[in-house]
């Protein structure tokens, strides 16, 4: 009789908590835990412990973890070395899909992880190994996110001092604040220069960032934004795909007779993607003849005007999807949405 394996790893900043669940037929084992340490030696311990319970690292072993960020990468390199079937996961989707859970620690969180395995092993899909160059271009991506939000809030300070503040004073803490905005407007420009060196330094990456810049009104930040969340476009397979991920696609809100609520997007979204397509599409609207009086003709059939942004957002996507998979540049006039 055909055996699978089933292993929810909880990780943390210094351990990751495993349990695996064997299924024989119709019946499954109870959990099995153990702690280990977040580093090359714990994993190493968690593979001989797996190997000593009968629990095989091959095609017959499912792996599945919550997405953590920076803390799961020395998984997921252990994983891509001992090519071992893992499946990063959204947290929500793992805590929506278990239904009521009372209490939380990392013991049972690891056992919820392999209890989800089990139940979604049909549907779960193995995480897609990152291209050359994807990583350092997030980690990069994400320092000139900190640096933005530090500029912010300089900035924003300064603005509010000038309304409550006499000239004077103001003048005095704009010399003072002045080097420090200064060297984070110097860091940020250092930052997007290494950002496009890591694109152009990759030949696929190189290429779908010129062909992103070939739209209009997409720029540089938001190419390599698209490139680095998609990891260069394979983790989506179509436009729609992709609109969702980005936030910007309208969703019936009805429930019976008595909810009967306007379309909406939905709040689970790359919100820093989303930002970056508004300001696109708001420069398209300034920029695009074709955008520019697709706005005026909605707005004076009476649409909400952010409903009317969306839907130009929404048309971005699709182009900047349709360029990536015809593999050639936007033709004004001319081209045709896949």
């Amino acid at each position: 009789m055909k055996k699978n394996y089933f292993v929810g790893i909880d990780v943390s900043k210094q351990t990751i908590d495993a349990a695996f669940i064997i299924r024989e037929g119709e019946q499954n084992t109870p959990p099995c835990w153990k702690a280990f340490g977040n580093d090359d030696k714990g994993l190493w311990q968690m593979k001989t412990w797996l190997q000593q319970n009968s629990v095989p690292l091959d095609g017959d072993t499912l792996f599945v973890i919550e997405n953590t960020g920076l803390y799961h990468r020395h998984l997921v390199s252990f994983c891509d070395k001992h090519q071992l079937r893992l499946c990063i996961e959204n947290g929500a989707q793992v805590k929506w899909s278990l239904g009521i859970a009372r209490g939380k620690s990392d013991k049972v969180d690891s056992r919820r992880l392999a209890v989800y395995a089990l139940r979604f092993a049909d549907r779960l899909k193995p995480a897609a190994a990152l291209h050359q160059g994807i990583q350092a271009i997030k980690d990069l991506i994400a320092l000139r996110n900190r640096h933005m939000v530090h500029l912010r809030s300089l900035q924003a300070h300064l603005k509010e001092l000038k309304l409550t503040t006499s000239a004077k004073e103001v003048r005095e803490l704009e010399k003072i604040h002045g080097p420090l905005v200064k060297s984070v407007k110097a860091v940020i420009k250092k930052t997007e220069a290494a950002i496009a060196k890591k694109i152009t330094a990759n030949e696929l990456t190189q290429k779908q960032y010129k062909l992103l810049l070939s739209i209009p009104c997409i720029g540089p930040v938001t190419a390599s934004y698209l490139i680095a969340c998609t990891n260069a476009f394979s983790n989506c397979s179509s436009g729609k795909q992709l609109a969702c991920y980005c936030g910007v696609v309208p969703f019936e809100h009805q429930s019976g007779i008595s909810i009967k609520g306007k379309h909406r997007v939905h709040k689970m979204a790359n919100k820093n993607l989303k930002a970056l397509l508004h300001l696109c599409a708001l420069s398209s609207i300034k920029y695009v003849s074709e955008l520019k009086d697709y706005f005026n003709r909605k707005a004076l059939e009476g649409k909400h005007k952010m409903s009317i942004i969306n839907a130009i957002r929404n048309k971005l996507v699709l182009r900047v999807f349709a360029v990536i998979k015809n593999n050639r540049p936007f033709v004004e006039n001319m081209f045709i949405a896949a």
